[in-house]
């Protein structure tokens, strides 16, 4: 297959392999990855709490589906981002790609975080608030991309899988933070003192907080992937012709499609599970706010542990198996775990439901930022795997809050159950005709 093809390099720079340049590496990468993620989810878990000071809407519901309309069109940034830092990380290296994307999202953030609200302003201030996510949505386009490229490209052959499983654990430590801030800003200020100004404190501290991790990103090295393929072009005196990114797509878009297949419902069920759960459960479910925080920040240390042992067990049997344990698991259990979910306002209900979500969808999660981008060679490696995957995204996560929400509100949750099914089901099918990448050679 074009895609797959791996010509030999005569001289490969080795990866650093003492402790010292590992943990460098993972936390330079993982801290980024963690204030993104707390930046992105925060908007999530707050959503719920702000609603209401930028929408005018006596029922409570149409004022979260507003809110949730903007979370939808964070996500539309999100192939832009990808795109654009997609080629900009294979022109110009990952590292500055991933410590550019990562203030544009700070940037976003505390725009939120200082935003007017509807009192103030009126319908304007719903500008605002669309203007902050959008950035969000840029800059966290460009974090997956750069993000991922890197950490596969410094790994160790053996252990790739297990470093990509550090980058979704940082993630979920950013999750983690945001929802426990939530939990700590509800238990001591309560629940209507957030809903009323306590709400911005979160977005204005993730936006001063990239700040550090500028810093640390700063002291990272470039990948040796990337230097040898910059030393050979200089070498030859070559220059990209015009239109040469869009061309390289092309050439590998069996690839890009697998992509599209596996992340649409990976992604998906990630929002669904582990992001969009909390705030379902204080909405529509009239969970008891302060209990559904800390519920979700128990769920999500567990799903980090399962997380580096789905990562290590992908480096010995094989990436496919765990895309078949999550696919086929999730078509027979969605259905199960959504009659539970909505069953009542007990709390024990979200643990039951996000635990066993967290274990079938740390599946491939642990594995995506290895496997998608071995699927394709250095030159197109970063905008190969970043334009599908922020495509994905934005088509089915994106869209996905808002369908959840609507639909449960016309009293048709078992509609959107079907549609995850049959998400679920393309990921099937795109695993069934993906390679097994498991120690590939990634020098060409």
């Amino acid at each position: 297959m074009t895609e797959l093809h791996s010509p030999s390099v005569a001289a490969r720079p080795e990866v650093p392999q003492t402790a010292r340049e590992k943990r460098k590496i993972i936390l330079g990468v993982g801290v980024g990855n963690a204030l993104e993620w707390y930046d992105w989810t925060a908007y999530s878990i707050f959503a719920a709490y702000f609603a209401g000071q930028f929408f005018h809407a006596a029922n409570p519901v149409t004022a979260l589906l507003g809110t949730l309309a903007i979370f939808g069109a964070g996500f539309l940034m999100r192939p832009l981002g990808g795109l654009f830092f997609g080629w900009f990380a294979d022109r110009f290296g990952r590292r500055l790609a991933m410590s550019t994307s990562m203030l544009i999202t700070a940037g976003g953030s505390l725009l939120i975080g200082i935003s007017p609200t509807y009192g103030s302003i009126g319908a304007a201030a719903a500008i605002f608030l669309l203007l902050g996510r959008m950035l969000q949505g840029l800059g966290h386009g460009g974090e997956v991309v750069s993000s991922f490229t890197y950490v596969t490209e410094m790994a160790p052959r053996n252990s790739r899988g297990l470093w990509s499983s550090s980058v979704f654990a940082f993630v979920t430590l950013g999750v983690i933070a945001a929802t426990l801030l939530g939990a700590v800003l509800s238990t001591t200020l309560g629940t209507e003192a957030v809903r009323e100004w306590a709400w911005r404190i979160p977005f204005v501290l993730g936006g001063l907080l990239g700040l550090y991790a500028l810093y640390l990103r700063r002291k990272l090295d470039e990948t040796p992937m990337f230097k040898a393929k910059t030393m050979a072009k200089e070498a030859a005196q070559e220059t990209a012709p015009r239109g040469q990114m869009f061309r390289d797509i092309w050439e590998h878009r069996r690839a890009c499609l697998r992509i599209v297949g596996l992340a649409a419902g990976g992604t998906v069920m990630f929002y669904v599970w582990s992001i969009m759960a909390p705030a379902f459960a204080m909405g529509p479910l009239g969970m008891n706010p302060t209990h559904v925080l800390w519920i979700s920040t128990a769920a999500n240390v567990f799903f980090i542990a399962c997380l580096v042992f789905w990562g290590w067990l992908s480096d010995r049997i094989g990436r496919k198996f765990n895309w078949y344990f999550f696919a086929i698991g999730a078509m027979i259990l969605i259905i199960p775990l959504t009659l539970v979910f909505n069953g009542g306002p007990e709390i024990w209900r979200l643990a039951v439901y996000m635990g066993v979500g967290m274990v079938l969808i740390s599946a491939p999660t642990a594995i995506m930022p290895a496997y998608f981008p071995e699927q394709f060679p250095t030159r197109v490696r970063a905008v190969g795997m970043g334009l599908p995957y922020s495509v994905a995204g934005a088509l089915a996560g994106g869209t996905a809050p808002y369908l959840q929400a609507w639909l449960y509100a016309q009293g048709s949750p078992r509609i959107f159950d079907i549609y995850l099914i049959l998400l679920v089901a393309f990921v099937l099918i795109a695993v069934a005709l993906s390679p097994e990448t498991n120690k590939k050679d990634l020098t060409n």
